[in-house]
Parts: C-alpha cells; sequence; structure tokens
C-alpha cells in the first residue's frame, strides 16, 4: 500500500470566475499519478457573497452552485453538476475527496428580526457589559432560490446564540441573545470563544442538531465524498462533532476521514480536545507549522533538534495531519505566517518523507499565488511526491544530534522495491552525518537525488553511509539503480 498525501486544492485568491471544479477534473489523473491520494475541496456551498465567496461566510449549505441565490447560480467554484462530475474524476483516478464543512456560523439572512439582546466584552464574552435590549439581527433564512428542495428548514433567532451586528443601531458588537448561553467545551480564549462570526449557530439546540446531521447524511449521499474536513472547530461544542461524526459513520457504514481545523499552537489544548472527541477525528498539526515558521526566521539560530517538539505528530502520529502552510497562513490572511521560500524544501521534506503523520500539500506551494506574485515550488515538491510514494518506507531511525545539521533513514520495506532513503538538512552551514540506512544496501551506492550533492556515498557492510548536505538545504539520498 502506498502512503497516504492528501493536497488542499484552493488558496485565497483564486480567481472568481467558478473554474476550479473544472481545473480539479482536468488535473485529476496528474494528481493520482503524482500519488495525491485525497484532495480537501474549499467549500461547495453558497456563500453570502455569491460568486465572489471564499466559502465561509455560509448562507445555504444545500444551495451547491444549484439556485439563484445571492447573485449567481455557481458558487465562486462553478456549478453543482461540475463539482459532482470533478468528484467522479478524483474517484477514477484512486483519489478520495474531503469536504470542507462549516458548521459554527452562518451570513447572509434574508430577513431582520427583533430580539432581546445582551452586549458582552468581545475580550471576555463571560463579562455582560450591557442590559438587555431590543436590537435588529440579521437571522431568518428562508432560501428563496431554493424554497423548500432538499430540506424544508428555516432558520431563525432561536437557532442562534448571537451576530455582531445590530441593524437598528447601526453598531458593531458581541450580541448574546437573552435567555441564550455561550457553549461549554470550546476554547477558552477571550474567556468563551463559541462566537467567531456572523449569525452563531446554537450547537445546544435540538432541531439544529437534527438538521445538520440530516444535512451531512444529505451531503454523503448525493456528492459521495469520502470524509470531511471540520473548520473552526475550537468555536464549536466537543459533544457535538463526537455525536455528529459517530452519526454520519454509523449511517454511512463506513470510516469516514475527518480533520479539525484547531488553531492553537499549544499541544496541551489540541491533546485535551482530542481527549474531547473520543479520538474522532484527525488535527491539522499546527504547532508544527509555527516551528517552521519559527526555525525559517531565526536565521540559523534555531535549534533544529526541537523541530519535533510540542507538536502533534509527536504525540500522536497516527492524528496528525502535517502541512506548511494553508490558505489561513498565506500573505494578507488574519493569520499570515507564511513559510519563506529557502525554508519550504526543508519542511516539506519534514512531513512527506517520514512514516509518521499524514502530509497535506498546499494548492499555493504546488501551483503558486498570482496574487502575491509567489512562484510554485512545483519542481521540488513532484520529486517529494515521487519519492514518497516510491521509497519513504520502513522503520524510521533519527539523527537529530546537532544544532543545524537533522537527518533521518528509513530502511525500505518488501512492497516497494528499492525502497528506503536517507535524508538531511540544514538550516545554517553545510556539512555530514553518518547514518545507517540497513545491512540490505551494503555494498551499494546513495545518490542525492536533489542535485545539490553531486558525489555519491558508499555503504558499508553495517549499512552506514557518511551523508553530506549543503548549507540552508536539503539532499534526499536513495539508492542509486
Amino acid at each position: 500500500m502506498n502512503n497516504e498525501t492528501i493536497m488542499q486544492f484552493f488558496e485565497w485568491y483564486l480567481p472568481n470566475d467558478s473554474s476550479l471544479w473544472k481545473n480539479v477534473s482536468q488535473e485529476a489523473q496528474k494528481l493520482g499519478e503524482l500519488g495525491i491520494t485525497a484532495l480537501w475541496l474549499p467549500p461547495a456551498y453558497k456563500s453570502s457573497e455569491g460568486i465572489n465567496g471564499v466559502g465561509y461566510a455560509v448562507y445555504d449549505l444545500y444551495d451547491l452552485g444549484e439556485f439563484d441565490q445571492k447573485g449567481s447560480i455557481p458558487t465562486k467554484y462553478g456549478t453543482k453538476d461540475e463539482y459532482l462530475t470533478a468528484i467522479e474524476a478524483l474517484h477514477k483516478n484512486n483519489i478520495k475527496v474531503y469536504a470542507d464543512t462549516v458548521l459554527n456560523h452562518k451570513f447572509g439572512a434574508d430577513e431582520l428580526e427583533q430580539v432581546i439582546a445582551v452586549e458582552e466584552d468581545p475580550t471576555n464574552r463571560n463579562n455582560t457589559i450591557s442590559p438587555a435590549k431590543l436590537i435588529s439581527a440579521w437571522t431568518k433564512y428562508t432560501f428563496p432560490g431554493r424554497g423548500d428542495k432538499y430540506s424544508s428548514f428555516k432558520w431563525d433567532w432561536t437557532h442562534f446564540h448571537g451576530v455582531d451586528w445590530d441593524e437598528k443601531n447601526d453598531k458593531k458588537s458581541v450580541y448574546k441573545f437573552y435567555g441564550k448561553h455561550w457553549d461549554k467545551q470550546v476554547d477558552t480564549e477571550n474567556g468563551n470563544y463559541d462566537y467567531l462570526m456572523g449569525a452563531d449557530i446554537d450547537l445546544n439546540n435540538l432541531d439544529v442538531v437534527d438538521e445538520l446531521t440530516n444535512w451531512g447524511k444529505w451531503y454523503l449521499d448525493f456528492t459521495k465524498v469520502d470524509g470531511f474536513r471540520l473548520d473552526a472547530v475550537k468555536h464549536i461544542r466537543a459533544d457535538f462533532y463526537k455525536h455528529w461524526l459517530e452519526e454520519l459513520r454509523k449511517y454511512a457504514k463506513r470510516d469516514l476521514f475527518a480533520v479539525g481545523e484547531y488553531w492553537s499552537r499549544d499541544i496541551n489544548v489540541l491533546r485535551n480536545y482530542l481527549n474531547e472527541v473520543n479520538y474522532k477525528m484527525n488535527l491539522f498539526d499546527v504547532p508544527l507549522h509555527y516551528n517552521f515558521y519559527d526555525a525559517a526566521n531565526s536565521s540559523g539560530n534555531y535549534d533544529m533538534r526541537n523541530i519535533l517538539n510540542g507538536t502533534l505528530v509527536q504525540f500522536a502520529p497516527d492524528k496528525a495531519i502535517t502541512f506548511v502552510d494553508n490558505h489561513d497562513t498565506q500573505p494578507g490572511q488574519s493569520l499570515q505566517s507564511w513559510i519563506p521560500d529557502w525554508f519550504k524544501p526543508l519542511a516539506y521534506s519534514i512531513i512527506l518523507l517520514r512514516n509518521q503523520g499524514t502530509p497535506c500539500i498546499f494548492y499555493g506551494d504546488y501551483y503558486g499565488i498570482s496574487h502575491d506574485n509567489i512562484s510554485n515550488k512545483s519542481e521540488f515538491l513532484n520529486l517529494a511526491l515521487y519519492i514518497r510514494k516510491k521509497y519513504a518506507y520502513g522503520s524510521l531511525k533519527d539523527y537529530f544530534d546537532d544544532f543545524n545539521i537533522i537527518g533521518w533513514t528509513l530502511d525500505g520495506d518488501e512492497e516497494h522495491k528499492n525502497s528506503g532513503l536517507a535524508v538531511l538538512l540544514s538550516d545554517g552551514p553545510g556539512g555530514n552525518k553518518v547514518m545507517n540506512v540497513g545491512t540490505k544496501f551494503a555494498g551499494n551506492l546513495f545518490y542525492d537525488c536533489t542535485g545539490n550533492i553531486k558525489d555519491k556515498v558508499a555503504i558499508d557492510e553495517n549499512g552506514n553511509g557518511n551523508f553530506s548536505v549543503n548549507g540552508g538545504s536539503v539532499s534526499v539520498w536513495i539508492m542509486a539503480l
């Protein structure tokens, strides 16, 4: 069985030309040949911004580019039929599809409602800072373009905890509806981080839970996706997703994949969340991303022996989805923490050329980001993907024993002919390190397939080789045939 590899197939600033689903269909065969085993696709449903919406400002979960709503029939990425065709093309090329799922909030309500609410301190949502008063809230969703097709459920203020806008007084604040309570089992930032944006969905409301569970079942049947990327889970009661995933897996009669986006660099917070959801999902390894960011911006003064310390892949590799960058960390976004070009090969080597965690490649790295004149890294990524698919197997042996230069080896397996490798990287000066690739390679030569080091390395009778790397670089060594 080949290594699993996910690709996030979008970035924030894609053109609003409804072409992405068609591009997915066109790229499906190539991606399968590269070794991509799953694609994380962006939110496919209608956003409050219509064709201009990236998808996280959710309007109608059932409108996958089918109805004339919010100024367009297609979404930013295309029509319902193009989406379904793209999924079919991916499946034909043995690529699973993970749907971006945003169940925390809604935007773009069709009507205002008069609701009694209190204002909360934005920096501590446990503190009420105003008496109860009548506000005008955008909370009524009737979906006039879709009507009752697929679902007759209509949303009103009782289905939400609160909003951040009072139309009556033209005022922005954090408004909690009178008699409502923020969910427990959420992140403790700002006292209670249940409220994030828009109209905050009340996941204590049984009608809401039933509707979102029915939607999940409908989505599985309608689209045939293989799993979900769960947005903003730190703002959502942990019990909800534990229940929701159990229900959907029971309904689907298969082990649906799920990965949650819990944006925290504190490994203890992620460990606690995994416990709360009974390990029912994977999580993105946010701490590892920030280790990459710190190392890349430390001018060689980062201790590379610590690059995996405090990360999810260190604590629970089977639950870690590792990544280098994504749509939130790219330039111009609220979580901007873009990994510089020089460090990208080092970071991608760490997530792609080891056998711990499941790596996720970012569209913006593979295809580039024209909005910010960021060039693509496809040449290195194509090589790394090929090496991952063919060679990155076997028992892992780490050589994290130098401030700047670290390495590891994999000794291969029987299923993948000639598999096994040695990787050496440095965030500072170049150098060399003796590493063991296993006695099965005794008497063979290894070469650096990146082309950074020209000389070959002879493997001795004990399986040892003296491998080299240039400064601020990575070298990937495999057996010369």
